[in-house]
C-alpha cells in the first residue's frame, strides 16, 4: 500500500528574503511619508468599496511580495485617512516618526511576551526604566517612580487606563472586597464633569456599576469641573449613603482641551477618601516643556495618572503612560497568579510583573518604541516639538481673533483652537458651520471635526502632526476664510431670492383682490434682502492670503483696522 505524499511546508520567510523584502516596506513607508502632503487627507472612497477590491477567497498558493507590496498603493492607500499628513487637523493628533516605527521593528522581530519579569527581563526592566525617565520629563511626583510606592507601565490606551485606575479604586474603597464579591452598584458613585471622555463611563460599565453610578459635576465658564460642586454632590451622595470611589479630573478635555484645577480638587478628594484619576490623554505630555507645567499644578494629589505619547509626542499607537501612588490597590484589583505562571523571581517578590499591571495577560515590547523615540530626540527634541504646537495654535487663534467672520470660543493654552463661525441672521448657525466643514473636508486639502460648546456647533483645528508647517496652518486658515464667504454669499443670494418670491406673491395677491399694484424694482429688493443677511459678516478689512508670502506675518494687511474693529463688534475669546 502506498504511502500519501507528504505534505509540503509552510514557504517560511527566510532571513535573506526579510531582509531583501524589509528594504522594500521600508522604502515603501518612505515614498508613502514623501508623498502623504499629495493625497487626499480624508479617504474619499464609499463604505463597501475596500471590501469590492478585494478577492472572494483567500489564495490558496503564496503570492509574491512584490504583489502585496502593489496592492498596498491599489486597496490599502485609497481608503485611508492619513493621520500623517500635514493637513490633518482633526480629533488630536495620532503621529508617529522613524524612530518609533524602527522600535516597533524591532519590537514585532522579537516577537517577545513581556507578561512577566522572567519571560524577558529586558522588556520589563526597560519598561520601568523609561517610565521612570518620564515621569521627571513631566515633573510627575515622586511617589509615581518605580522605587517609590507607585510606578508607572505602557498600557495599550488612555480608555484602558481609566478603567484599570477604576479597579484600583474599588479595590481600595472596599478593601479588597470587589475582588472576592463583586460590586455593589447601587453603593458605589463616579464622578465626572460633561467634558470627561466618554471612556471614563465605559469603565464605569465595564467594571459593572453601570452608568447610574456616574455623576456628572457642573463645569465653569471655563468649562472645568467647579471645585464647590463637587464637594457638595459627594456630601450629598455620602449622606444618603453612597459610596464615593473616584473622580476623573481632565487636564485638556477632548472637545476643548479645559483644565480641571486638580489643585482644587485634591483636597476635597483627600477629604473624602475618594481616589483621584487624572485623565490627561493629550495634554499630559505637554508638560515636557517646564513653561506648560502649570496647567497640571495640584499633580501631586492624583491616586492615578494617565497620558499618550502616541498623541503628541512622536510615538505610533499604541503607547499611554500610566502611573498610579500606590501600585498595591492596582496589584491587587488585576493579580491572578495561576501554577504554570509560577516562578522563583515571583514567588520571592523581587521583581514586577507587568500582567498584574493591565487587563491583558499578555504584551508587546512597547517600551522600545519609547526609547528609540527619546534616544533620537532626546528631552529637548520633544520640547520643540511639542512647543512648535502650541505656538501654531496660538498663531491661528490670533487669525481668528481679528477677524470678525470667526470667534475663538475657549481658551486655548495648547495646540487646539475652537472657532465658531459668524452668520448672518436667519441662517442656521449649526447647520451652516457642518456645511463648512464638510466643503472644507471634502476639499481633501485640510480634515477638522466639530465638537460642541455651550449647546453651539463649532470647529476643532488641533494641531501637531510633525509635518505640519506654519504654511499648512496658514492654507487651513485661508481656506475656512474662503469657505466661510463663499457660503454667505450663497445664503445672501438665496434669502435675496426668497425675498424676491415673496414681494411678486404680495404684488400677484394685491392684483387679485383689484388693489393698487405697487412695483419693487428688482435691484432695490435684492439690495435690501442682501444687506439683512450680510449685516453681521461685512470684514473689517481686506484679509491678506495667509498662503502668500508678502502677507507680512500671516495676519490682516490693515492689522490695526482689523483689530480696533474686532473690539468695537465684540469679538469672542
Amino acid at each position: 500500500m502506498s504511502q500519501p505524499e507528504p505534505t509540503p511546508s509552510a514557504p517560511h520567510m527566510t532571513p535573506e528574503q526579510f531582509r531583501r523584502h524589509g528594504h522594500e516596506v521600508v522604502d515603501w513607508i518612505a515614498d508613502y511619508w514623501t508623498r502623504v502632503g499629495s493625497l487626499p487627507v480624508r479617504s474619499p472612497l464609499s463604505p463597501g468599496d475596500v471590501r469590492a477590491a478585494l478577492p472572494e477567497a483567500p489564495p490558496e498558493q503564496g503570492e509574491p511580495f512584490g504583489a502585496v507590496l502593489a496592492d498596498l498603493d491599489r486597496v490599502v492607500v485609497p481608503g485611508l485617512t492619513h493621520w500623517q499628513h500635514p493637513g490633518f487637523l482633526a480629533y488630536f493628533p495620532a503621529n508617529t516618526s522613524g524612530p518609533s516605527v524602527l522600535g516597533d521593528l524591532v519590537s514585532a522581530g522579537l516577537g517577545v511576551q513581556g507578561m512577566s519579569w522572567v519571560t524577558s527581563p529586558a522588556a520589563t526592566e526597560l519598561e520601568q526604566h523609561v517610565l521612570d525617565w518620564f515621569a521627571g520629563l513631566l515633573g510627575l511626583p515622586e511617589a509615581f517612580l518605580s522605587s517609590g510606592p507607585g510606578g508607572g507601565v505602557v498600557q495599550d490606551s488612555s480608555s484602558g487606563a481609566n478603567l484599570v485606575a477604576l479597579l484600583a479604586a474599588l479595590h481600595r474603597a472596599s478593601g479588597g472586597g470587589t475582588v472576592r464579591g463583586g460590586v455593589r452598584p447601587e453603593e458605589y458613585t463616579v464622578y465626572v464633569s460633561a467634558e470627561t471622555h466618554s471612556s471614563m463611563e465605559k469603565a464605569v460599565r465595564i467594571a459593572g456599576l453601570g452608568s447610574d453610578a456616574v455623576r456628572v459635576v457642573e463645569v465653569d465658564g471655563d468649562l472645568a469641573m467647579r471645585p464647590q460642586s463637587l464637594r457638595a454632590r459627594l456630601e450629598r451622595d455620602v449622606d444618603r449613603g453612597s459610596r464615593p470611589v473616584l473622580v476623573c479630573a481632565t487636564v485638556g478635555t477632548t472637545s476643548t482641551t479645559a483644565v480641571d484645577p486638580l489643585a482644587e480638587l485634591g483636597p476635597i478628594c483627600r477629604d473624602a477618601g475618594v481616589w483621584l484619576h487624572v485623565d490627561a490623554a493629550y495634554a499630559g505630555v505637554s508638560a515636557v516643556a517646564p513653561e506648560l507645567r502649570g496647567l497640571q499644578a495640584g499633580v501631586e494629589w492624583a491616586d492615578s495618572y494617565t497620558t499618550d505619547a502616541h498623541k503628541w509626542l512622536l510615538t505610533g499607537f499604541d503607547a499611554t503612560l500610566f502611573w498610579v501612588a500606590d501600585r498595591a490597590a492596582l496589584t491587587g484589583a488585576l493579580a491572578i497568579l495561576p501554577e504554570y505562571l509560577r516562578n522563583a523571581a515571583t514567588d520571592a517578590g523581587a521583581v514586577v510583573d507587568y500582567r498584574d499591571w493591565q487587563i491583558e495577560l499578555g504584551r508587546r515590547f512597547r517600551a522600545l518604541k519609547l526609547w528609540f523615540v527619546l534616544r533620537w530626540y532626546g528631552a529637548e527634541g520633544l520640547r520643540a516639538h511639542v512647543r512648535d504646537g502650541v505656538a501654531l495654535a496660538q498663531e491661528l487663534a490670533g487669525w481668528a481673533d481679528a477677524d470678525d467672520r470667526f470667534d475663538v470660543v475657549a481658551p486655548h493654552p495648547l495646540s487646539l483652537v475652537c472657532l465658531r463661525p459668524r452668520w448672518a441672521a436667519g441662517v442656521d448657525p449649526d447647520v451652516a458651520t457642518m456645511t463648512l466643514l464638510e466643503r472644507l473636508n471634502d476639499g481633501g486639502e485640510v480634515f477638522l471635526t466639530h465638537t460642541t460648546v455651550r449647546g453651539q456647533v463649532v470647529l476643532r483645528v488641533a494641531v501637531g502632526a510633525p509635518t505640519t508647517t506654519r504654511a499648512h496652518v496658514a492654507r487651513a486658515w485661508t481656506l475656512l476664510c474662503e469657505g466661510h464667504d463663499w457660503l454667505a454669499a450663497d445664503f445672501a443670494e438665496s434669502a435675496a431670492e426668497r425675498a424676491r418670491a415673496d414681494a411678486e406673491r404680495r404684488a400677484a395677491a394685491a392684483g387679485a383682490h383689484g388693489e393698487a399694484r405697487v412695483e419693487v424694482p428688482a435691484a432695490q429688493d435684492e439690495t435690501a434682502a442682501q444687506a439683512g443677511a450680510q449685516q453681521d459678516l461685512a470684514p473689517a478689512g481686506s484679509v491678506a492670503d495667509p498662503g502668500r508670502p508678502e502677507a507680512d506675518g500671516l495676519v490682516p494687511e490693515d492689522a490695526d483696522a482689523a483689530a480696533d474693529a474686532a473690539t468695537a463688534g465684540g469679538t469672542g475669546s
